[in-house]
């Protein structure tokens, strides 16, 4: 690769990381506001609802984290241009999960907040747990240790995998050593596994323990394909916005884009079949302990919601993603992209907010929508604000695309040429 054309983040990185900075600030205390005056207005607890809000933007931002560290390693075993020109933009996001390891801090902190007979989480309550035998019975599971523990040993298992693929690629700028495309590609197998397994683990700890009487053994499907579906989405965005400044506007290639859509349309439906699935038997399967979870949100103006998921989560994106013109204009296909990481957000709230303890009832009506809408993407967009800054901050500091790779001139090539 030619020494002058060293492809470091343009200047408008530092405006807009900056930027990011002050708009994350804003919208969080916004969040927290807001949070804390609706909670206590709902009778939901004001500070259990301002983490009960928080926890939507720790869940996105982490899961463009690992869903980042999972496409980074497929990208390593499959090669391909898409996976050599869009490897620092994923690499550049598996560097923010110690600063997620901080972001878990006011989670752990929640499990020690009770407010008026709530929390956020049930199974902390020790006076629900034993009136409750279910929650007895899961008590040597969920319980705060075990809870803290388990969150540790994700973080510590991602960040170590993350650390090895991000230092060899560093390794290869510097060296071009061939016997390292070959360590990275060994390694993948053992990423995607440790990914997959954490991943289910952290979504029952985080999500679906916030109903600790309901459960679901595609639920950590239904997390994992939503994680690479945020990470896929973001990328695209941040690879549209890198295209508009030297040196990356000769970088990214139409064909490039391409193959990313392609596999957002993946995503889009492989998130939309493990939904569906899990939807499907449930409501066929029609047990005490499983259609709450979905009854609650199929009354009192959520079926509304769950309706706009439908739409602009699935059908949308689906149609617009077959079109092959479409996926190869970078701004067409950025559209898509922000759609779905918009309504990633959409979905999570769906997901956690009309959980049956917080709200103390059966059923969330149309005044719960607000209660729970505005915190929460407030929340999310403060959260994801902050993360963005670290996440500029972390593209800095190498160049953006992999110099030391042997494919990388043939694949920039090769895509001109088909363009």
């Amino acid at each position: 690769m030619d020494a002058t054309h060293r492809y470091t983040a343009p200047d408008a990185v530092a405006r807009y990381r900056s930027l990011a900075l002050l708009a994350g600030g804003d919208f969080l205390v916004a969040g927290v506001v807001l949070a804390y005056t609706l909670g206590s207005y709902a009778g939901y607890g004001g500070f259990v609802q301002v983490f009960r809000s928080y926890l939507v933007g720790f869940f996105f931002c982490t899961g463009i984290a690992v869903g980042s560290l999972a496409w980074l390693s497929l990208g390593h075993m499959t090669g391909g241009a898409w996976a050599l020109t869009s490897r620092r933009l994923f690499e550049a996001a598996t560097r923010t999960l110690p600063f997620c390891l901080v972001l878990f801090i006011p989670v752990v902190v929640s499990l020690f907040v009770h407010e008026g007979g709530r929390s956020l989480y049930e199974w902390t309550d020790a006076a629900r747990v034993a009136g409750d035998e279910a929650l007895k019975h899961k008590q040597p599971y969920l319980n705060i240790p075990f809870f803290v523990v388990r969150g540790v040993i994700y973080f510590a298992a991602w960040f170590f995998l993350a650390n090895l693929l991000n230092r060899w690629s560093a390794e290869q700028d510097t060296t071009g050593d061939p016997r390292l495309r070959r360590k990275m590609q060994d390694i993948s197998g053992v990423v995607i596994l440790v990914v997959g397994l954490t991943a289910t683990f952290a979504a029952f700890d985080w999500g679906m323990s916030l109903e600790p009487h309901w459960f679901s053994t595609i639920y950590g499907l239904i997390v994992l394909s939503g994680w690479g579906l945020s990470a896929l989405a973001f990328v695209i965005t941040v690879a549209t916005f890198l295209r508009h400044h030297e040196p990356m506007n000769d970088a990214y290639q139409p064909l490039h884009f391409h193959d990313w859509g392609k596999l957002l349309l993946t995503l889009v439906m492989l998130y939309a079949y493990f939904a569906f699935s899990q939807f499907l038997i449930t409501w066929a399967g029609n047990l005490p302990e499983e259609i709450p979870f979905y009854l609650r949100r199929l009354h009192g103006g959520w079926q509304a919601v769950g309706l706009a998921i439908i739409l602009f989560h699935f059908a949308l994106p689906f149609a617009l993603l077959l079109s092959r013109q479409r996926k190869r204009e970078p701004s067409r296909l950025r559209r898509v992209a922000i759609l779905m990481l918009f309504m990633r957000v959409f979905d999570l709230v769906f997901f956690f907010a009309p959980s049956v303890h917080a709200g103390g009832e059966a059923e969330f009506g149309a005044r719960d929508l607000l209660t729970n809408f505005v915190p929460m993407f407030s929340m999310a967009l403060g959260v994801g604000g902050i993360w963005l800054w670290y996440y500029f901050g972390q593209l800095q500091t190498r160049p953006l695309l992999p110099l030391g790779a042997p494919e990388l001139e043939e694949a920039i090539a090769a895509a001109a040429e088909h363009h």
